[in-house]
């Protein structure tokens, strides 16, 4: 089951309105594992930068002069994006805005039973609470301490994290993991065998059933088989 969990930056609230994406950033899952493999690009948005929107992610119309417009790129991410599921903070803000971007370069459409939301499950789970990455991160113990402003790649990268513990999807990896080391697995299932017990567990057999079964056996021709299964 191969995942992108995905994180845009734009210029403003409404595509429909002339804001533009100035940064996506995105990291592969597989089977609720990071492969390691992202996609990160920053985008030329074309027109000025607000002030409001400079102070969210502290990308300038400047540094984003000479970088690619979304037309340049968008064939590339969707070409990384393939039909993988889209887990997405706030899945409509994104979504509407990837969408808009792939409408006037003339490419298809992402729908949007494509995304998971991660806010529609944290509220869900948590009814009533903050379910901001933020709050989301101080919930789980993740380290953010590196978010001074937002970022699409960073904000993809810890939002991995997120999406796992609300889904619980790191537990089951880590023990039946299949590690293979010179053409052998290892690691997995099959190799794992339970520890002794530092101390013998007691007989569950009164006395009375002790003897029972000893008399048992004294009735049967081949008592020395017999007796090797005696408690």
């Amino acid at each position: 089951m191969r995942e992108i969990v995905l994180d845009t930056e734009t210029t403003g609230l409404d595509p429909l309105q002339g804001d533009r994406i100035v940064e996506i950033g995105g990291v592969e899952l597989l089977n609720h594992m990071p492969t390691g493999r992202t996609y990160h690009q920053y985008i030329n948005p074309e027109r000025d930068m607000p002030a409001e929107a400079f102070a969210v992610h502290g990308l300038s119309e400047e540094f984003l002069s000479d970088k690619p417009t979304f037309r340049q790129i968008g064939q590339e991410f969707l070409d990384f994006v393939g039909d993988s599921r889209l887990v997405i903070h706030n899945a409509a803000f994104d979504m509407k805005f990837l969408n808009a971007e792939l409408k006037w370069m003339k490419a298809a459409q992402l729908p949007m039973a494509q995304a998971i939301d991660t806010l529609a499950i944290a509220r869900s789970r948590y009814p009533g609470a903050q379910n901001s990455l933020d709050a989301l991160c101080r919930r789980f113990g993740i380290d953010n301490s590196a978010r001074t402003k937002h970022g699409a790649l960073l904000d993809s990268e810890i939002l991995a994290e997120v999406y796992l513990e609300l889904v619980g999807g790191r537990q089951p990896d880590f023990s039946l993991s299949v590690v293979r080391t010179g053409g052998e697995e290892s690691g997995g299932p099959a190799d794992w065998t339970p520890p002794p017990r530092p101390r013998a567990l007691p007989s569950r057999l009164s006395d009375a059933e002790k003897a029972a079964h000893d008399a048992f056996v004294e009735k049967l021709g081949e008592a020395a088989f017999w007796a090797d299964f005696a408690p």
